[in-house]
């Protein structure tokens, strides 16, 4: 997305990483159910979450799939895969790896090919999206399934104006991104899904103010602090309420059954 240092921007998220992220009771297994429905998800599909933080949602999946092989949850910060416990759950396999490292051929996995795999709002941390998804989708088989889910261009989340500016610069199109994968020698199609969320004002504002998004990295203490207080007065109501729509852009490669 920008030349920030992500992968240092998670690793200090790391430890309180699952507290920003969970809104309230219902938002995991929401997103886990749609990805699993998206993907067509069976207990015997070879899984590969990439991008996947702590493992948020590849611990609903396994949770609501009890699949047979473990799913793998790649991604770069060890720091973020430390968070699945150790051991780690025996459903959930840790590989330090960022997908540029998948798609390249410079990580192996356990499996040789995989049946199905997701990247739920990672896609812009890669720099060549073309490039790394076609990699990605070269570790399909046949009938495999590629799943991005991300944001759309433009977001209504309560945020201060310049960090909403700036997510509309740097946020990539999904329709692109649909092309990639065409290009890629996918079957590709584009939904979107939506999900309300009612969440405490202080604790948002306590979210971006630990930069819970990576976006609000790129802003300096005294300019996130000046945001909060926009904010603040923005939004006196004490609970926030707002739409959370997703993109949800799948390949599938040719020659399976599903």
């Amino acid at each position: 997305m920008e030349g920030r240092d992500v992968r240092g921007h998670y690793e200090g998220l790391a430890a309180e990483y699952d507290e920003h992220w969970v809104y309230g009771p219902d938002y995991i297994p929401w997103m886990s159910s749609r990805i699993t429905e998206a993907l067509r998800l069976g207990p015997m599909d070879r899984i590969a979450d990439i991008g996947s933080g702590t493992g948020l949602f590849a611990r609903e999946v396994a949770k609501q799939l009890q699949p047979r092989h473990p799913i793998l949850c790649v991604d770069p910060s060890a720091a973020m895969l430390g968070q699945l416990g150790t051991p780690p759950p025996s459903d959930l396999t840790p590989v330090v790896a960022s997908a540029e490292d998948i798609a390249e051929g410079r990580t192996r996995l356990p499996y040789e090919q995989l049946d199905a795999m997701w990247l739920k709002e990672s896609v812009h941390h890669v720099a060549d999206q073309a490039s790394t998804l076609r990699g990605l989708a070269e570790r399909l088989a046949p009938g495999g399934r590629l799943l991005v889910v991300m944001l759309p261009a433009t977001i209504q989340y309560p945020l201060f104006e310049a960090a909403l500016a700036r997510f509309e610069e740097l946020q990539p199109d999904p329709a692109v991104i649909e092309g990639h994968l065409r290009a890629a020698g996918l079957k590709a199609g584009l939904a979107h899904a939506e999900h309300e969320l009612r969440i405490d004002r202080d604790k948002y504002l306590g979210m971006v103010r630990a930069r819970y998004m990576s976006l609000l990295s790129t802003f300096s203490d005294s300019e996130i602090e000046k945001g909060i207080e926009e904010m603040r007065i923005a939004h006196p109501e004490p609970v926030l309420v707002f739409p959370d729509r997703f993109a949800f852009v799948l390949g599938q490669r040719g020659g399976g059954s599903k």
